[in-house]
């Protein structure tokens, strides 16, 4: 087995929080580590994976399963199938300006239902039904209906994923968001500890209002979506 160099915690997020916060979460077979299924789909592995890596991903995603490969010269054995490449762009937000809202209430697993029903409208990004135990979540009610939230998920030592954020298309453009956003971060900031974000490259209005709310782009690199034989 290889011996891995150490790294920062943001470029191996994944089994940094397994590692860490997220230990109770953790699935891992050798040097693969996964999140269980209902929580989170990521899987974290090595910068350069080994043949032994491979059987093990293989192992962990059981027979036809699939996960986002980080980085670029991945060659998979055969039998893997390359399914999905996508840029993506990695933020940390030490320059972001939080602020409390006494406006958004935090969600529960209670809240799992509607919480699901607003992930499917908006489609921010994966979203499992225990993805809410990561950390906090919060929402935006009108007339008793949630029509915005935001949370955080990967938890590497020092550092929180803000993450889900989504408003209703009838709400957009009231700066709702950014108002989820400086909340779940004036949170992790309470904790001494520092947000930051993933996106896709391509989503430039995001990029944008993450920008304007002081995080700045820490990290470009591929997300590979390969499936297991």
């Amino acid at each position: 087995m290889a011996v891995e160099i150490v790294v920062h915690p943001l470029d191996d997020p994944v089994r940094a929080s397994l590692r860490g916060e997220h230990r109770r979460f953790a699935q891992w077979v050798g040097r693969i580590g996964r999140y269980e299924p209902e929580v989170a789909r990521f899987v974290g592995h090595p910068p350069v994976l080994d043949d032994q890596d491979w059987v093990d991903l293989g192992v962990a995603l059981g027979s036809g399963g699939s996960a986002g490969i980080r980085g670029v010269g991945h060659v998979p054995p055969a039998g893997w199938t390359v399914l999905e490449e996508f840029d993506t762009v990695q933020m940390e937000g030490s320059g972001l300006r939080v602020a409390v809202d006494p406006e958004l209430e935090m969600l529960t697993a209670a809240d799992v239902p509607e919480i699901l029903e607003l992930i499917a409208r908006t489609e921010p990004g994966p979203f499992a039904p225990r993805t809410v135990e990561m950390g906090t979540y919060l929402g935006l009610r009108v007339d008793g209906r949630l029509v915005a939230m935001a949370g955080e998920r990967m938890h590497p030592p020092g550092w929180t994923e803000i993450s889900a954020v989504c408003t209703d298309a009838e709400f957009r453009g009231r700066g709702i968001a950014s108002r989820l956003i400086r909340a779940v971060g004036a949170g992790i900031r309470a904790r001494g500890e520092t947000p930051f974000l993933h996106a896709v490259a391509h989503n430039t209005s995001a990029v944008s209002l993450y920008e304007t709310l002081g995080f700045t782009v820490r990290k470009k690199t591929m997300l590979t979506l390969m499936q297991a034989p």
